[in-house]
C-alpha cells in the first residue's frame, strides 16, 4: 500500500446513492406532501421507475439490503396484490406517464414466477407509457433461475439482467451463507442469452470473510470468461448492529483495513488486465456498455440504484422501503411489509419519511456526484473556493500528500 493512503483507509463515509443520504431523512415528509409532489410532476415529465422486490428464498448473511424470507406463496401473493394497489395510487396521483428506465431490485426479483412477473410488467404499462426503448433491468438471483422467466423477461423488454454473484470460491461462498458455484452462473447467462437478454452484469464483492487478494483475482478471472459486459465490485460492509443476519459470519475472518484496501487494488489491476474500463469507483465495464460511453461523453451519473447512463431525475419507487426522487426532494416508503401493506389497503400512500431538497442540499448534491462520477467537480455553484473554506480544509492534508489538487 502506498503509505499516503494509511491514515484514510479506515475512515468511512456514505455510500451517496443519495446527498443528503437516508440516515438523515425525517417524517417531515409524509404521504401528503409526496402526493403534492407527485400532482405537480408536468406531463411530459419522463419518469424512472423502481420496484423492490424485498423477498429471498433464503437471506444470505452478508446481505446489507432490506430482504425477509418468504417460504409461502401467499406471501408473495399478497404482496403483489398491495404492490399493484400502490401503482395505482401514485399514478392516480400524477399527470407524467411517460417511463424510460425501469429496474426491478430487491430482495430477490426472480423470486416472483414468470406469470407474476408478467402480471406487474403489464399492470405497469396499463398506467404509464413505457417508451419503446426504454431501459429495463432485472436483478436475478442465479441459483432460481428458470427458463420461462428469462423468456418472460424478453417479452416485458428487458434489457438488462444483473446478477448476484459476490465470489466464486467455494470457501467464501460457505463463510457468507450463498454457495453458488461457478456452473450455475454460466447456465444462467446462457439461459439469459438464449431468450436474447445479451447485456448481462455481475455484482461482485472484496472484503468477505476468508478471501484473499488469490481468491479475489480467482473470482475476476472466472467471471470475466463469462463475458459480463459490466462487473460491479462492491466493498463488504460489516454492520451486525444494524443487520442482525451479519452475526452468522465471524468478524475474525474478515480482511482488515489495509488488506481491503489491497484486495480492492488488486482487482482494479486485474480487470484492466482481463479488458474492462474503470467507470465511477466501483464498476467495470467492456468496450461498447452504454456506462462506459456515458463516463466518455462526461454524463455518467449515480442514484439509488448506482450508475446510470441517464438520469430522469424523477424516480417512483414501489415497495416496502423503496425511495422515490423528484425535484423537490426524497420520500421513502414504510420498510417492514406489513405496514406498508397496511396503508396501501386504507389507499393511503405508504410513505414513512424523507427529505426535502434546499438549494444548498441541491449544489452539493451535484458537487459529490460529479466527484463520483467523474472524480472532479467544480465548486463555483456553492460559492467557489471561498464559501467553501471549511471543506477545503478538511482536504489541506490529503492535498499537500498529493492526494487531492485544488486548483484556484
Amino acid at each position: 500500500m502506498d503509505p499516503r493512503y494509511r491514515p484514510y483507509v479506515q475512515q468511512t463515509a456514505p455510500r451517496y446513492t443519495s446527498y443528503p443520504s437516508a440516515p438523515h431523512f425525517s417524517s417531515d415528509v409524509d404521504r401528503t406532501l409526496y402526493e403534492a409532489w407527485l400532482h405537480a410532476l408536468p406531463a411530459e415529465q419522463p419518469l424512472s421507475i423502481y420496484l423492490h422486490i424485498p423477498y429471498c428464498r433464503a437471506i444470505c448473511w452478508y446481505c446489507g439490503c432490506n430482504t425477509y424470507a418468504a417460504r409461502r406463496e401467499d406471501t408473495l401473493s399478497s404482496f403483489i396484490d398491495s404492490l399493484l394497489r400502490e401503482i395505482d395510487l401514485v399514478a392516480e396521483a400524477t399527470p407524467a406517464s411517460k417511463v424510460v428506465d425501469i429496474h426491478w431490485g430487491g430482495g430477490t426479483p426472480n423470486i416472483l414466477s414468470a406469470a407474476q412477473f408478467t402480471r406487474i410488467s403489464h399492470h405497469l404499462a396499463f398506467w404509464f407509457d413505457v417508451h419503446d426503448g426504454a431501459s429495463q433491468t432485472v436483478e436475478i438471483d442465479p441459483r432460481m433461475l428458470t427458463g420461462e422467466q428469462a423468456e418472460a423477461y424478453a417479452a416485458a423488454g428487458v434489457t438488462r439482467a444483473s446478477l448476484g454473484v459476490q465470489d466464486l470460491n467455494e470457501h467464501v461462498q460457505r463463510a457468507i451463507g450463498r454457495v453458488q458455484p461457478a456452473a450455475t452462473v454460466a447456465q444462467a447467462m446462457r439461459t439469459l442469452r438464449a431468450a436474447g437478454i445479451g447485456h448481462i452484469s455481475m455484482d461482485l464483492m472484496y472484503g468477505l470473510p476468508n478471501q484473499t487478494n488469490e481468491d479475489l483475482v480467482h473470482t475476476l478471472r472466472t467471471a470475466a470468461e463469462m463475458r459480463p459486459q459490466r462487473i460491479a465490485l462492491f466493498g463488504y460492509a460489516h454492520v451486525p448492529w444494524f443487520k442482525k443476519r451479519q452475526r452468522l459470519i465471524d468478524a475474525a475472518r474478515l480482511p482488515g483495513p489495509e488488506a481491503r484496501f489491497d484486495q480492492a487494488e488488486a482487482a482494479r489491476l486485474e480487470l484492466a488486465a482481463l479488458g474492462y474500463t474503470t467507470v465511477g469507483l466501483d464498476h467495470y465495464c467492456l468496450p461498447g456498455d452504454d456506462l462506459l460511453a456515458a463516463a466518455e461523453r462526461g454524463n455518467l451519473h449515480r442514484n439509488f440504484q448506482g450508475y446510470v447512463a441517464n438520469s430522469t431525475g424523477v424516480i417512483l419507487g414501489f415497495g416496502p422501503s423503496a425511495i422515490s426522487t423528484l425535484p423537490q426532494g426524497y420520500a421513502q416508503n414504510m420498510h417492514e411489509p406489513g405496514a406498508w401493506a397496511k396503508a396501501i389497503e386504507n389507499e393511503k400512500l405508504p410513505i414513512a419519511r424523507g427529505h426535502r431538497l434546499s438549494a444548498d442540499d441541491c449544489a452539493r448534491r451535484d458537487i459529490i456526484e460529479r466527484l463520483m462520477c467523474e472524480l472532479t467537480a467544480d465548486l463555483t455553484p456553492l460559492g467557489g473556493a471561498r464559501a467553501c473554506a471549511r471543506e477545503l480544509g478538511a482536504l489541506a492534508a490529503l492535498a499537500d500528500n498529493g492526494l487531492v489538487v485544488v486548483d484556484g
